[in-house]
């Protein structure tokens, strides 16, 4: 579950978590990407700042941020500073399967989309607390005795209650200087993904925050990194996934995502995923 080195940008994950140390000298600049699971981004040091869904995050030693699984993101460095972040894969079934009746660990995830604001910047003592706990998490994982495994989960648990906590508290959304975003695109991008069944067209999204198509296309992408069309069949795409996961037979996941054509569906599923909807079928 530890790793330093092999982390990849398009990761993949096969445990219920995985936590990342990193520290990064003279960082490439990374594309745009997404993933299947949910990922915590602690910001330890250096100069940098992160665009997710379209908003560029200003941040400071020790924020954190909670990237939902399937949205699009990438970090912006300063490749003079060095960048060191300490990163955790989760599986989203595991975290909320973890939780008690009526306490659910994805909380923070879920508060972030619902402020459609991705970073929590903790206090003082929270950010003491959070350096103990990633420590100990640390140890834990790399302790091979008896209960090592169970050690880990344990600590893993305490960190997820800590940064449930601490989000319900934190009010770093209402500051406005720690993130830049253009609302018209914001708008689009929660548009898109509120009306994935339906029909979505350039024109019509340009016409519904009244701009230009020539002018909406190129700060769309800009801001995203994809262009419309592009985005909207990916949204739709990994929605198509989560139904198909849930038990939602092809031709129904197919249109209930907006594809009109179930060959084109099939054809674009497996591009995109190297394996047919059947094969996310439960």
């Amino acid at each position: 579950m530890l790793q330093s080195a092999s982390y990849q940008r398009r990761g993949y994950l096969h445990e219920d978590f995985r936590l990342f140390h990193l520290r990064d000298m003279g960082v490439e600049e990374m594309e745009y990407h997404y993933h299947e699971f949910d990922k915590i981004v602690i910001f330890l040091s250096g100069q940098a700042s992160y665009i997710i869904e379209g908003r560029s995050y200003f941040l400071e030693p020790w924020d954190v941020l909670l990237v939902s699984h399937h949205l699009i993101h990438k970090p912006v460095t300063d490749p003079a500073h060095p960048y060191e972040r300490a990163v955790l894969y989760l599986d989203p079934g595991f975290v909320r399967a973890s939780g008690t009746r009526g306490e659910d660990l994805a909380s923070c995830f879920d508060l972030a989309r619902e402020r459609q604001f991705a970073l929590m910047r903790p206090d003082r003592q929270e950010q003491e607390l959070l350096r103990s706990l990633l420590k100990q998490l640390e140890q834990a994982l790399a302790d091979r005795g008896f209960g090592g495994d169970l050690l880990a989960r344990t600590v893993f648990l305490q960190l997820l209650v800590q940064l449930n906590r601490a989000m319900v508290r934190d009010r770093t959304h209402q500051d406005r200087s720690v993130s830049q975003y253009d609302p018209k695109i914001a708008q689009v991008l929660s548009y898109i993904n509120d009306h994935l069944g339906e029909e979505l067209t350039v024109d019509g999204l340009a016409r519904l925050v009244y701009t230009s198509r020539y002018h909406f296309m190129r700060r769309f992408k800009e801001l995203t990194g994809c262009p419309v069309h592009q985005y909207i069949i990916q949204k739709r795409l990994l929605a198509a996934a989560e139904l198909l996961r849930a038990g939602a037979s092809a031709q129904s996941a197919c249109g209930q995502c907006g594809f009109q054509d179930y060959s084109a569906f099939h054809r674009a599923f497996r591009r995109q995923f190297g394996a047919p909807p059947r094969a996310f079928m439960p």
